[in-house]
């Protein structure tokens, strides 16, 4: 490996630290906090556009072999979740005025775009991490609601318990298979010795843990309910996206069976249809969210069920069109200087009657995750239950199907109080910024497209 392939490789990783560094100079020097945003903005777009000509380019490399390497394929994914990032950080300029914000989300997208790259446990978790300790400082920096602390705290508190049954699952592969690669994983699923198989099941645990997924969802909704708009769009989409890609490159090459195929066939069933019902009764938006996101936690890992042929292209697809949704619901949503009144279920009551274009994108993004055709909801559940189908499990898609019916209705009831509701507007409540709504056109623009060409981006992929 020469040295220029070895900057090409990290270019994407490059241009996110050289981002950071940049951000923290004018931070210490006091200068251009108004302008910390643009600079994030363009470190992530420069970013996202290494990683898209990289992959256009068939580029791969191993820069330091064992521990990072990048496909055409894994580079596509690093650029798919970085253009996510790009709305975020519009959303961001009405909330956050220094840069703060910023320097933490580049942090975090450095630690994402590790985990597809990771051939080893050391970089999985150290991209695990980089991931999930910027967003406990995240969740705080939401100081118009009194519970941002708490939030934080149990955000740390899930995040760390992860992190423990990571790490004492990589310590006992270790101790049966004498190495650290990631690629020792696959075959690890096959075996039958009582700690090759315990360090699997521990490992597997952690994902749940991070991605929320039940009975592991405890305090998740309490987090997303206590930050701020642009942070809880972020954990429900990209900080969720990269722990699913984590997990594939886990299970790369690998077929389910046994055991571990009945955890994965029930744990995420309960977690369809426990987030679906828990998410009826939620009287805020953002706590609906959370339990709605718990739920597709539950779909995405029904992937693994399925061929491992077509797992990275079903997950990335998913990943794409349910953060592409959630993003363009978050964007619209009206600003209210009671931050915990912005979100409340009574304050869009009616919103069709004074904000017809924010109520109708909400109602595409709820739509489009309740996964009703045309929608890229759809399509991306399709792939899904069409790989456990064929896979055998033909039982547990149709269970999965009837669960997601249940989400439906939350959905609908979102388009309800929107549109046939009377109008009840607080009197602090303004529409969303500029840039917030240059956000949504572009997470709409991207809906539609999902929507009308899937065949065209699948075949991207």
């Amino acid at each position: 490996m020469n040295p220029q392939d070895a900057l090409m490789a990290m270019l994407p990783e490059h241009f996110l630290l050289g981002g950071i560094v940049l951000l923290i100079v004018m931070a210490v020097l006091g200068r251009g906090a108004r302008s910390a945003l643009w600079v994030a903005l363009g470190a992530v777009v420069a970013s996202c556009a290494a990683a898209f000509w990289l992959s256009h380019a068939q580029f791969a490399a191993e820069p330091f072999a064992g521990q990072f390497s990048v496909t055409p394929a894994v580079l596509l994914a690093k650029g798919a979740l970085l253009a996510l990032a790009v709305p975020v950080l519009l959303m961001s300029r009405t909330e956050f005025s220094d840069g703060e914000f910023s320097i933490l989300l580049l942090s975090s997208l450095y630690g994402l775009c590790l985990l597809p790259s990771s051939d080893s446990f050391l970089v999985m978790f150290l991209g695990l991490e980089l991931l999930a300790m910027p967003v406990y400082a995240l969740v705080l920096l939401a100081l118009r609601r009194p519970q941002s602390a708490e939030s934080a705290f149990k955000y740390l508190v899930l995040s760390g318990a992860a992190s423990a049954t990571f790490l004492m699952g990589v310590s006992l592969l270790y101790g049966a298979t004498g190495s650290m690669s990631v690629s020792e994983f696959g075959p690890a699923l096959a075996s039958g010795d009582i700690m090759t198989r315990t360090a699997v099941v521990l490992v597997l645990l952690a994902m749940f843990l991070k991605a929320a997924v039940v009975p592991f969802h405890a305090w998740a909704p309490d987090t997303y309910e206590g930050a701020s708009i642009p942070v809880t769009a972020y954990m429900a989409t990209l900080t969720k996206g990269a722990v699913l890609l984590a997990a594939v490159r886990l299970f790369s090459g690998a077929n389910v069976s046994g055991s571990l195929a009945q955890i994965l066939m029930v744990l995420p069933l309960v977690s369809i249809v426990w987030g679906n019902l828990a998410a009826i009764k939620q009287q805020s938006f953002r706590r609906m969210i959370a339990y709605s996101s718990i739920a597709h936690a539950g779909y995405l890992f029904y992937a693994f069920l399925g061929d491992s042929a077509g797992r990275m292209q079903a997950v990335l697809f998913y990943v794409i069109a349910y953060s592409v949704t959630n993003l363009l619901a978050f964007a619209v949503l009206p600003q209210n200087d009671a931050d915990d009144q912005r979100d409340s279920l009574d304050a869009l009551k009616g919103l069709y009657h004074r904000n017809p274009f924010a109520a109708a994108m909400i109602a595409i993004a709820m739509l489009s995750l309740a996964g009703l055709p045309p929608f890229p909801g759809f399509a991306a559940k399709f792939l899904i239950f069409k790989n456990v189908v064929a896979a055998g499990y033909t039982t547990y898609a149709v269970l999965g199907l009837v669960g997601s019916y249940l989400g439906i209705y939350f959905y609908l009831r979102v388009i309800q109080v929107l549109f046939m509701t009377a109008s009840e507007a607080a009197t602090s409540e303004k529409e969303a910024g500029g840039s917030a709504r240059m956000a949504g056109v572009l997470c709409l623009v991207g809906t539609l497209v999902m929507a009308v060409l899937p065949g065209w981006v699948l075949g991207g992929m």
